[in-house]
């Protein structure tokens, strides 16, 4: 048996915990440990963080997910300014041995490795992830993660993806609407400025000036927590706005990726799961003209596992050194 461990770096929070592995199969996932990225100014500090609430030397080997693009000598974040050098942690976090993914492709090696039973149902006909076949992943969160996983007789081919930086596709007046005034705050408006945690105050702005009244300055954890709650009607219309452009927008994701079936993931797919299955989610998932009929028949659902992203990552690091 080897310990490891793993790590979900993302925009906003940095997840560890400690895998075990038997050969190249993850065999457990200790509970794990939730720090703010904000709190510390590198890795290198929450993982001594880690290590002190721990209360015992780390392993030597590490398997890390991180929320932007691999490649190169310097990784920044997405949405956040941590940077993080992989030729440095030998030295800076006391390893051996690691393996490095991004934050998706790590969810999309849970996809992979997981049962039917961590599976919700959502929308469409209600049968099993198609195996052999293609499965998108997208997960709204302090941005949009997506993936791709391409099942076939060999085994699972996890594809790390940017499609959350996609251009935002407006299909009425009011995305007309949102997508202006955020046409007003950035160069380039991505999808991701809508379908992710701080997009619901664009959509939120927009129905309020459609409306002719000011949209309250509220941090956006605030404004989702009055959406949620059902006593602010326009946050909650905001709510609903932001879960038809959630559905159009993996519509448009799994068509690309010439999906046979959809796994929503992400920060605020649990949170939302509930009033997802509810919402215009589906409607506009199939809303896509000729491809309706395709779209209807593919089945999409919602990862119920807490921690895809530190599962995920223990599972690549176990096909790198399995």
């Amino acid at each position: 048996m080897t310990e490891i461990v793993a790590v979900d770096i993302g925009g906003t929070h940095a997840r560890f915990a400690i895998a075990t592995l038997e050969g190249s199969r993850v065999t457990g996932l200790a509970e794990e440990l939730v720090l703010k990225t904000a709190d510390h100014a590198e890795l290198a500090g929450a993982w001594s963080a880690f290590a002190a609430r721990l209360g015992r030397p780390l392993p030597r080997a590490a398997a890390v997910a991180v929320a932007g693009p691999i490649g190169g000598e310097v990784l920044q974040l997405t949405n956040h300014p941590w940077t993080l050098r992989p030729a440095r942690f030998p030295a800076d976090l006391g390893v051996d041995r690691f393996s490095l993914v991004n934050d998706f492709g790590a969810v999309g090696h849970a996809v992979a490795h997981l049962d039917a039973r961590w599976f919700r149902h959502l929308c469409g006909p209600d049968i099993p992830l198609p195996n052999p076949g293609v499965i998108s992943i997208v997960g709204p969160g302090t941005g949009l993660g997506v993936a791709t996983v391409a099942r076939s007789a060999e085994g699972a081919r996890v594809i790390e993806c940017e499609g959350g930086h996609a251009d935002f596709a407006p299909v009425d007046a009011l995305e007309d609407r949102i997508l202006a005034r955020l046409r007003g705050l950035h160069r380039r408006v991505s999808v991701e400025r809508v379908v992710s945690g701080p997009g619901l105050a664009a959509i939120h702005a927009a129905l309020a000036d459609l409306d002719g009244r000011d949209s309250d300055p509220v941090d956006h954890e605030t404004l989702w927590a009055r959406a949620l709650g059902g006593e602010d009607a326009l946050a909650a219309a905001a709510f609903e706005r932001f879960c038809q452009c959630l559905g159009a927008a993996t519509g448009d994701i799994a068509l690309v990726q010439g999906a046979q079936g959809v796994v929503i993931a992400g920060g605020l797919g649990l949170r939302i799961a509930d009033r997802l299955a509810a919402s215009g989610f589906a409607a506009r998932f199939r809303a896509k003209g000729r491809m309706e009929a395709r779209m209807a028949a593919m089945p999409v659902k919602l990862i119920r596992y807490p921690e895809p992203g530190l599962l995920g990552a223990a599972v690549a690091f176990g096909q790198a050194y399995g």
